[in-house]
C-alpha cells in the first residue's frame, strides 16, 4: 500500500487489513488514541514499539515514550508529531 492509498483509506469507517503498527497509525490519524494504543499495547516487535513510543509522546507522557523509543532502538523524535507520524507511516508502508 502506498502512503497516498493509506491516507485515502482514512475516509472509510474502518481500517483496511493492516499489521498492528499501521492499524494504530490509522486509528491515530482518525483521532482515536485509545484504539491506536490498543493495537500496539501488548506487541513487542520493533515497529509496534516505535508506534507505541510515538503515541505516548503525543499523549505528553515523555518518560513512557522514552522507554518505548529505547525498546524500539530508535532515537526520540524531536520534531512535530505530524512529521513523526508521516516518517513512521512511510517506513512501515515501505516494508509492508
Amino acid at each position: 500500500m502506498t502512503l497516498n492509498a493509506f491516507l485515502a483509506s482514512l475516509s472509510a469507517d474502518g481500517p483496511p487489513a493492516l499489521p498492528p503498527p499501521l492499524r494504530a497509525l490509522w486509528f491515530d490519524a482518525k483521532g482515536d488514541w485509545n484504539a491506536a494504543h490498543k493495537c500496539v499495547d501488548d506487541k513487542s516487535d520493533p515497529d509496534s514499539m516505535w508506534v507505541h513510543a510515538y503515541l505516548h509522546r503525543k499523549e505528553g507522557d515523555l518518560s513512557n515514550a522514552s522507554y518505548w523509543y529505547r525498546r524500539a532502538q530508535r532515537e526520540p523524535h524531536k520534531g512535530a508529531l505530524e512529521d513523526e507520524w508521516r516518517e513512521i507511516a512511510e517506513a512501515l508502508l515501505g516494508s509492508a
